[in-house]
């Protein structure tokens, strides 16, 4: 019985394919139209991917770190009273983080703010106090001038180029520190600029300042860290690693929250531009129906006399609403397949050239993007080439599984 069913599946699979041929060129039409959907839906989708890719690296990587370890309620409150949530220098914590698989490094964080003064001139500064040779944040800075934070030079400091700009200062001078303290009083100390440090994000870069640690502790009088910064070997640990940590006994007194949680912008991003991906997917199988559904409707006008003739012969109807499905699956296929194999030497290309983008609102520079294919967008696409071609031969198929015999054997007649 299965036999049977195979064989005469593997006969309507032939004479689908023998039928495409037969109409040549409106069935390389269809593929065209099949295939340029395809492809413009893999390059859209591969853009987006990397935009994605991006801003997650640059997210868990630059900013936030893949997991933050603070006292509970640091997020809620610690702005109101940073020195309320100081972590501990030392801890039992920091070796159970240490010896979870996955971690890579661990970092205390200081962040604060104060005044920076040279000369006459004195702004505002917002601090990060971090650890100049594990801190994976600098490694990920541009540096347009100086050098970064080096673990020989207790005294040198990086600052944002829009901070040295306003302030009026170079690579190499000296400027003062003020912030204060966890007793309320103020504390003030001398640094150098050792570099100037750039993110991208100009209203950030007017501001920024990160000096070592230990420079930080002197400057609040005080020991510990506001944050233990979690850094993964790669970013698809997160869950897995986030899970572990919260089962953790030693960690049960301390907040521990994934990047996820705290990129509030690159989650709204990604909502947004899945929104637009799904509409340019939405207008790629509106294409892909009205093409095929007319070279549906025309195979069946075409083959009136044909589908009677095999009727009354004994061809059961069903078989012949299959023969349409199969040969609008066909096409769905082939057009599938040659779109993702162009697709794909395209978006190759394309991301060897790069795609020169300019700054986005807020940033001081531009970029060069490219173009990432993934195996769920190549899936997605063949999907839609073949669901979109099979839903759109439904009603060909239907009307020609519903001829009168007698009235197509006189079509045309």
């Amino acid at each position: 019985m299965g036999t049977g069913i195979f064989t005469v599946y593997m006969v309507d699979l032939r004479l689908a394919l023998r039928n495409i041929l037969r109409q040549r060129r409106r069935s390389a039409l269809a593929i065209l139209a099949i295939g340029f959907g395809v492809i413009a839906m893999m390059l859209a989708g591969g853009f987006i991917e990397w935009i994605f890719w991006a801003a997650r690296e640059g997210t868990a990587v630059t900013q936030i770190g893949h997991i933050q370890v603070v006292k509970p309620g640091y997020y809620e409150n610690g702005r109101a009273d940073p020195f309320a949530y100081l972590l501990p220098q030392q801890a039992p914590a920091l070796t159970s983080l240490k010896n979870t698989p996955g971690v890579r490094s661990i970092t205390p964080r200081l962040d604060f703010n104060g005044l920076i003064s040279r000369g006459e001139n004195t702004l505002t500064f917002l601090a990060k106090g971090v650890d100049p040779v594990a801190d994976p944040a600098l490694r990920y800075l541009i540096i347009p001038d100086g050098q970064r934070l080096m673990p020989g030079d207790p005294d040198g400091i990086l600052i944002g180029t829009g901070l040295a700009t306003n302030l009026g200062v170079k690579v190499g001078d000296k400027v003062v520190l003020l912030s204060g303290t966890k007793t309320g009083g103020i504390n003030a100390v001398e640094a150098r600029i050792q570099g100037l440090a750039s993110t991208s994000m100009k209203a950030y870069d007017d501001s920024m300042l990160w000096l070592p640690i230990a420079m930080a502790r002197q400057l609040l009088r005080v020991s510990g860290a506001h944050t233990w910064v979690v850094s993964l070997r790669d970013s698809s640990l997160t869950e897995a690693v986030f899970g572990k940590l919260q089962t953790d006994p030693a960690l049960k007194s301390f907040e521990i929250t994934p990047w996820t949680k705290l990129a509030d912008f690159y989650n709204k991003t990604v909502e947004l531009l899945t929104r637009q991906i799904n509409v340019v997917k939405l207008i790629i199988s509106t294409i892909i129906l009205l093409s095929i559904s007319n070279t549906m409707t025309m195979s069946v006008m075409e083959r009136t006399v044909e589908i009677g003739t095999a009727m009354a012969l004994g061809v059961r109807r069903r078989r012949i609403l299959g023969l349409f499905l199969t040969e609008g699956a066909l096409l769905g296929a082939i057009g599938g397949l040659c779109g993702v194999a162009i697709g794909y030497l395209l978006a190759m290309l394309i991301s060897y050239v790069g795609i020169p983008m300019p700054p986005s609102p807020g940033m001081s520079r531009g970029f060069t993007a490219a173009i990432i294919i993934t195996p769920s967008i190549v899936w997605q696409a063949l999907l839609l080439s073949v669901m979109t071609t099979l839903i759109a031969s439904v009603y060909p198929a239907w009307r020609a599984s519903k001829l009168v015999i007698v009235d197509a054997l006189r079509h045309n007649r």
